[in-house]
Order: C-alpha cells, then structure tokens, then sequence
C-alpha cells in the first residue's frame, strides 16, 4: 500500500515516458499443505530496463519447490504451525481452518476471506494500536478506493503501473521462478493476482494488516473467477499479520515483494529484517516506492521534516537510493539494484547464498 503523498493524479502512462527511466545498479492435524500448478517449460517475460532494446528474452523456468514443505510458522515463537479443519490451505478454505503452534499450543483461526496470524490474534479485549499510516488503510473506505482510483493516481508520482511494474519486476525474480512468492502489505492483492495467474510461481501468499483489503482482495479474486480469468484456488492464500512479525519459517521463503508499500511501514528496518529472516539463501526481495529527491531536495530541513512528519504520521520519506540501499545492508540483503522514474523507483536486494 502507498501512502497518501501522492494523490490527484491520472491512470494514463505515455509510451513517451519512458525515455525518462533509468537503472542503477477437528479432523485429524496435518502439516499445511499447498497444492502446486503444473508449469509451462518456457514463460515469456520481458526486460525491465526500459531503454534496452533488445527483444524479449525467453526465461526456462527450471525450478520445482515442493510447495507442500510447511512454511507457514507462530508469529510469536516462529515454530511452524499444524492445520485442523482442512487438507489444503487455499482461498476457498481459510474459514474452516484453524493453526496451531507446535510450541507454544497457541491457536490461530481462519476467518471467512483469509488466515489470521497477528500476534494479538484470539485476543478479545486487546487490540493493537497501529500508526496513523497503518490505520488509514484499514479502513473501509480506503480499502475500496485503492483500486477504483487511487492507485491509479501514482502515474504522476512515476509508476508506470501494475502491468508495466509486474513486467519489470519479472527480471528480478527470474532466479526464482517456479518457488513461492510472499506480496507483502498486498493491499486489494493487486499484484498477488497477477502472480496467482502468471503461473510464474507454485504459491502465492497475499499478506496485509488491514482486514478490509483482504476482503477486497477476497473480492476481486471472486470477480475474476466469474469472469472466467481463472485464478486457481490452490496456489493462493490471504492471510492477515503484521509486516514485523511475519508468520513464515525461517529461510522457507523464494521470493518477497512489497509494491508501494516500505514507506508505510512504521519501522522499515524491522520490516526487511523480517524480510530477510524469512528468505533461503538466494531469495530475492523487490519492492518499490517514492523517493523525495530531484526539486525536493532544495527544501530547506528536508530532512529533519521528513523525520517529524514521520514520527507525526507513521509514514517514511526516502530522500535518496542510498537510504534504501543501507537498510537493506543493515539487514543482511546484498546486491542492491534500482531502477528509477522521477520519483519512482523499483529496487531489488538478495539474500547471501
């Protein structure tokens, strides 16, 4: 999810733009088990660099992850977790499915449209307070609007778009086709349904905080069934966590990506510790966001602003490459990479083999 700072703006995206782009470098417990997609031997996926002109390179996607190996872990002790209810964890099967931790005993239910797995999860009096950032997203409203305009709006910030993004962020994880892929803060699960239909990868976890975007994500993955766009409900989950405490097995993970969404987390380091965490050696984590650079930096204090307005908000303002590029240093990542439009920019990190 992307914050509110860029807002009023239009869907278009001119092929004239792109000149503009540049890259820098109680039945019986089971284990959750996860149906896999057969795959196509060849998939199609394009450059992201927008001023290369070669043709579309051909990506073989040799890797077989068993998508059956548990992945899913306690938020509180990160054991893994044991299924009741069902055999197969899939969007249809969350509401009569319930997890409990091999160590500690804690039980997690599924709710009608995803999984539950936030620390407070069970807890009846308690709630956690979240920052302004986090709240503004859980609401109904906003989750609503996210995909009928106000995603639509991040062109002028320079998103090209879901379409042209997915396209991009292809030549990234091409080292992990064929794995699984968490869309972390998914929001409407925008980009979680264009993996789930791509067949590019054997499980796709869609993962947000605010319970009414994944019912918006429940939503839309319902519409598109009826219109005959399939997505299979076997290699997608929705599940409800805290991007700080993510619910996965340590190193269980090929692939995390985050569109829009690091500025809105209230700790950004904390986050791609997690990240990192969960990630095997070789994962790939690709996300994007905005950076306030080019005529922002003639503000005078941008800075201390910036920090204020975050300590205020609960949303983060990079001001340059560099501020991302050492948070994921900091959390063990390597291999920093980015592409940049105007404000925009879609960046990669992996983790040590």
């Amino acid at each position: 999810m992307a914050s509110s700072t860029i807002s009023n703006l239009s869907s278009a995206f001119l092929p004239s733009q792109l000149s503009n782009w540049s890259r820098v470098q109680s039945k019986p417990s089971c284990t959750p088990t996860f149906k896999r997609p057969s795959f196509a031997a060849k998939i199609r996926a394009s450059s992201t660099a927008f001023a290369d002109t070669r043709p579309t390179d051909t990506v073989v996607v040799e890797k077989d992850v068993g998508s059956s190996k548990n992945i899913l872990a306690c938020p509180i002790c990160y054991e893994p977790v044991t299924l009741i209810g069902a055999n197969v964890l899939s969007v249809e099967s969350a509401r009569a499915s319930s997890l409990q931790c091999s160590t500690c005993k804690k039980t997690y239910s599924g709710k009608e449209t995803h999984l539950e797995l936030t620390v407070a999860s069970g807890a009846k009096e308690y709630d956690d307070a979240m920052p302004m950032a986090t709240e503004f997203f859980r609401t109904p409203f906003i989750s609503f609007l996210y995909e009928r305009g106000w995603r639509q709006n991040f062109v002028w910030g320079g998103f090209p778009g879901p379409e042209k993004e997915f396209e991009m962020m292809k030549d990234y994880l091409n080292p992990v086709l064929g794995g699984n892929i968490l869309d972390a803060s998914c929001g409407s699960g925008l980009f979680s349904r264009l993996f789930a239909k791509s067949g590019l990868f054997s499980l796709v976890m869609a993962l947000d905080y605010s319970e009414n975007m994944l019912q918006q994500c429940y939503e839309f993955v319902k519409q598109e069934r009826l219109s005959k766009r399939t997505i299979s409900n076997w290699n997608l989950i929705l599940v409800r966590a805290d991007i700080a405490r993510l619910p996965f097995v340590s190193g269980s993970l090929d692939a995390v990506h985050a569109g829009a969404a690091i500025h809105c987390w209230p700790s950004p380091s904390a986050a791609v510790a997690e990240v990192s965490r969960v990630l095997r050696p070789g994962g790939v984590f690709v996300g994007t966001t905005y950076i306030l650079d080019g005529p922002f930096s003639f503000i005078p204090f941008l800075k201390p602003i910036s920090q204020r307005l975050t300590q205020v908000s609960g949303s983060n303002f990079f001001l340059s490459e560099r501020e991302l590029e050492d948070v994921c240093r900091a959390c063990g990542l390597v291999d920093f990479t980015c592409t940049r439009n105007r404000q925009f920019v879609m960046f990669s990190a992996t983790k040590p083999s």
